[in-house]
This record gives C-alpha cells, structure tokens and sequence, in this order.
C-alpha cells in the first residue's frame, strides 16, 4: 500500500493521455489532492500549460488549447462543469472525476454539450489526501463536513465523505478488504454499513465479495479511547 503512488500514478494519466499544450481545470478540493503529491514542474513538463479552477469564470478564451479537467463529483463541481460546456473555452475537453459517477451525472453533462467538445469522461479514484505513504485523511473540516450530528451520531455529510474517500483509496489500490470494527460503537458499526454496501452495489469495480481474503479493513473508535 502506497497512498501517494496511487495518487501520483493517476496525476500522471491525467496530464499525459492527452497530448499537446493543455489546460488543466480543478476544483477547490482536487486542487489540494494534486497539491500535496505534483508539482508545478511535472505538470509543466507534460505540456500543461496553465492550471486553474473550474469555477473561475474569467479564464481567457483559448480554443486552440485543450483542456483536462479533474473533479469530485460533487453537486458544486458538476454545475461548474455544465457553465463551462454551455460557453466552452476550450477547444476539446477531457473530463476525468476523483470518484463513482452516477448515470444520471454522464447524461446532464451529455444534454449539456452541445458544441460536442468532450471527449472523453472517466473515473480516476484519487478522492483522498495522501500526505504520506501509510497515512491519508478525507479533508474533513468542522466547518465544511462537522463530523458529529447529535450526540455521538455521524453527521450525514461527514459519513458520505468517508465513505467516498475510502471506496476511492481501496479501487486505487485494487482491494477488496474484510471489513472490521469496534464491537461497542455505533458509528464505526454504520461506517462499516455503509462502505460495504458500497462495494456490493458496486461490485462490477470491486470484485467479487470473497475475492480479497488477505486484505482487512479495521475500523476502531477514538472515542473509547483510554
């Protein structure tokens, strides 16, 4: 397991599948996520020209330069993503997301392009912050995602987010784990819910549900802590 290969691995797909001078066009959070494991001199080296977030809508017009774009596939992000397609600037856009897109997003952005300049949307699952190898964190902030609804009860937001983060790092480093949690906690109990609904339902990127019986997934509680 190595968070910031998986993560670098992806990066480097993004900026080199497509050829040629390009644009590369992030929202708030995959700006971080690229941040913490790029650097601006590999971009520039894979012919990225210039870097910048997808809601800032005074970008220069500059249709003979293609465009990448890396999001979550977030309500915020996709709507930025329908401005852009609506009024392109770009010549040709290649569209990559950090996370599962649901079908209902592939057919608004298909209604929505009609200059017909994508070309190409996949999903690249680099939806965690990888700070070192072993150690990663989904970006959680009090004032974004609180982690506590009542009580000691996650708060729905925090609970998406965990979970888009951790099916995120288990497809990118191709696993399938087992999943354990603390007998005595309510919230590891539903996070482990949760997750593994996620791989059932998604089974067609997870695998099989005994495929993997040497990973294990150990989800404890810092609450009980001592």
């Amino acid at each position: 397991m190595d968070a910031i290969k998986a993560v670098q691995h992806y990066i480097n797909r993004i900026v080199s599948d497509t050829s040629g001078m390009k644009v590369l066009l992030l929202d708030n959070e995959t700006t971080s996520i690229i941040s913490l494991v790029s650097t601006q001199s590999f971009l520039l080296s894979k012919e990225t020209y210039l870097v910048d977030r997808i809601d800032n809508r005074s970008r220069d017009e500059m249709r003979h330069l293609k465009c990448v774009c890396f999001l979550r596939p977030t309500d915020s992000s996709i709507q930025a993503l329908l401005d852009e397609l609506r009024s392109p600037k770009y010549g040709d856009y290649y569209i990559y997301f950090s996370n599962i897109l649901k079908k209902s997003m592939i057919e608004l952005l298909a209604e929505n392009d009609e200059s017909e300049v994508v070309r190409e949307i996949q999903e690249f699952y680099a939806d965690y912050y990888a700070t070192t190898p072993f150690l990663f964190h989904m970006g959680l902030t009090s004032s974004v995602h609180p982690l506590f609804a009542e009580g000691h009860s996650w708060n729905p937001g925090a609970l998406a987010r965990t979970v888009q983060g951790l099916s995120a790092l288990l497809l990118s480093l191709k696993r399938r784990p087992n999943i354990r949690y603390e007998r005595n906690s309510a919230m590891a109990l539903k996070l482990g819910q949760e997750l593994e609904y996620t791989m059932d339902h998604e089974s067609n990127l997870f695998g099989a549900k005994a495929g993997d019986k040497k990973t294990h997934l150990l989800i404890v509680d810092r609450k009980n802590d001592p």
